[in-house]
């Protein structure tokens, strides 16, 4: 089997509420989503997608990823796409860095891995546990009233997991993590989730501020180094996310145990063949996990259930169903939300089919001269 033709197309994601708003100022109303699908002369075609919490939140933005695998797409031509890691390979070799735009390209190999060998991607990333997994609720960043209501109404949808977006003035904030806590009902969890918005010294003080609350504190500062010291300054659980790039940075973590949680998004390091040796790196360490994407629609929200699904439920801290924000379905076949859970698809390959009366016309198409 060989790559004939790698196609991408642009689709706007707009969201429910409107916006989405987290540290620093920053928001989103309309997600600028990238879809590939990867062509094969088997007649397989795979699908993956990459979406960007705009250009402010990490060192990725919407058009770069789509120049960038323009740029990619050359180079895989003519190679099986069933071979993950040579695939891998040969972008690293391509291109250094930038493992956003590795990513949507690594999850549509994944894709026509499946689909060739009649497995769910799932079932290639080592089986799945039990019926469905928890899901969290992103709660955007508002006022301490407003985020409280939020976490009423989002467990009324049967959610019991809620990352509030912190990260803002240190007296909202601790008048956030308290309203929201004092809306928490057994079982339930809250992640107070500053995005890199503190700066040490405000993110000590907050910690010590909600000592007493039931809460988890996730990437208070932007720097490694702010958050562990932050990290021995607070008996709160801890969550690292945004320095989480690489399996080296788990490893370094973990010597200095720097947190008890990660989040590991899929695009960030790369792809799903970069976030599985990850995973299991994590499962043998013992590290538990919310595994998610930066953004995305249904195709996302199918590889990141694929992920998740296949990892052991005692280790798998939360996930998130993307596609239940926004108001564009892209593709038929993604899981759809159950009262705050999500299950995997089981057909083969990632179990979707892409909606081209949605997506359009493509923006770019690869193919050889």
């Amino acid at each position: 089997m060989r790559i004939t033709e790698i196609s991408g197309y642009r689709v706007e994601l707009p969201l429910h509420e409107g916006s989405y708003k987290w540290s620093g100022g920053n928001s989103v109303s309309v997600f600028d989503s990238t879809v590939v699908a990867v062509k094969t002369d088997a007649g397989i075609t795979g699908f993956g997608e990459i979406c960007p919490l705009g250009p402010a939140y990490l060192p990725a933005y919407a058009a770069g990823a789509r120049t960038g695998i323009t740029e990619l797409a050359p180079h895989l031509l003519g190679h099986d796409p069933t071979q993950l890691s040579v695939i891998n390979g040969l972008m690293d070799q391509a291109m250094r860095g930038h493992p956003y735009v590795k990513s949507a390209l690594d999850m549509a190999c994944w894709d026509i891995l499946g689909q060739a060998s009649g497995q769910s991607v799932s079932t290639l990333l080592g089986g799945r546990y039990g019926e469905d997994f928890p899901l969290y609720r992103a709660i955007s960043q508002d006022t301490p009233e407003a985020m409280a209501a939020s976490i009423r109404n989002y467990r009324a949808q049967g959610y019991t997991k809620f990352q509030l977006k912190v990260g803002g003035d240190p007296e909202a904030d601790i008048a956030r993590i308290k309203g929201a806590a004092r809306e928490l009902e057994p079982g339930d969890v809250l992640i107070a989730d500053a995005n890199t918005g503190w700066t040490q010294h405000q993110a000590i003080r907050i910690a010590d501020a909600v000592r007493h609350d039931d809460v988890y504190l996730e990437q208070p500062c932007l720097s490694y180094e702010e958050c562990l010291a932050v990290r021995a300054h607070t008996s709160r659980p801890f969550v690292l996310d945004e320095v989480i790039d690489d399996v080296h940075m788990v490893v370094r973590a973990f010597k200095d145990q720097a947190m008890d949680v990660i989040n590991l998004k899929i695009s960030k390091v790369g792809g799903l063949t970069r976030a599985r040796q990850i995973r299991d790196l994590c499962v043998s360490l013992g590290i538990a996990m919310t595994i998610e994407d930066t953004w995305g629609g249904d195709i996302v929200t199918a590889a990141i259930a694929h992920l998740a699904h296949s990892t052991p439920p005692g280790l798998l801290f939360s996930s998130t169903d993307f596609n239940s924000y926004v108001t564009v379905s892209i593709a038929d076949g993604a899981p759809q939300r159950e009262h705050g859970r999500l299950a995997a698809p089981k057909d083969p390959g990632l179990g979707i089919k892409p909606r081209f009366e949605v997506l359009g016309e493509p923006v770019f198409v690869i193919s050889p001269r």
